[in-house]
């Protein structure tokens, strides 16, 4: 099977790469920790193993998009997300999640407006969309620092259908780069 794999992104505090099984352990961090995954899609995984299939089955489709966060003060893999695009509504969905050491400081943020920008270059995005539990304050927060707004209220499930949330979708139209250019003319007047 063919594999399409992002190019390496840089931020001021992260490098942002493709995940490899090698990062078994590391992803555990987050993914085993009951208080990152209280409101992801995922069940709480008991072990690194748990994490194996997901791994083995990134990067097979160019416009499903994740990236491993690695902080570069320590080099530590710290967290992941991406987007991927959903044709039947011409959209992206951005997803993300931190080890929880790494909560409000910015770093979703960071990763994902790089990410976002990544996209929007490549595949000439024109919408973004997110969902988060409407008890997940700071998935919120996050969304609504990458100029996200509130578009419809909705529900998820994990997918082993253990749990179902109240959501909420947020969305943002994305300027086309003739326009980003214009409007970056204009502003450095």
């Amino acid at each position: 099977m063919k594999k399409f794999f992002p190019p390496v992104l840089e931020t001021e505090r992260l490098i942002l790469r493709p995940l490899t099984i090698d990062d078994l352990q590391a992803v555990f961090k987050w993914t085993g920790d009951p208080r990152v995954n209280k409101y992801m899609i995922y069940p709480l995984y008991k072990s690194p193993e748990d994490g194996r299939e997901w791994l083995e089955n990134l990067y097979t489709n160019e416009k499903n998009i994740d990236y491993g966060f690695v902080y570069k003060e320590t080099g530590e893999l710290i967290g992941s997300g991406g987007m991927y695009y959903h044709e039947d509504i011409d959209t992206w969905r951005i997803g993300y999640n931190l080890a929880c050491d790494y909560w409000k400081k910015g770093l979703a943020v960071e990763a994902m407006s790089k990410i976002i920008d990544y996209v929007h270059k490549t595949f000439d995005a024109k919408t973004i969309d997110g969902e988060f539990c409407v008890d997940n304050y700071g998935s919120r927060r996050v969304m609504e620092k990458l100029g996200m707004t509130f578009y419809e209220d909705t529900e998820y499930s994990k997918l082993d259908g253990s749990e179902t949330f109240k959501a909420k979708t947020y969305h943002k139209i994305l300027l086309r780069h003739c326009e980003e250019r214009s409007d970056e003319a204009i502003h450095n007047k």
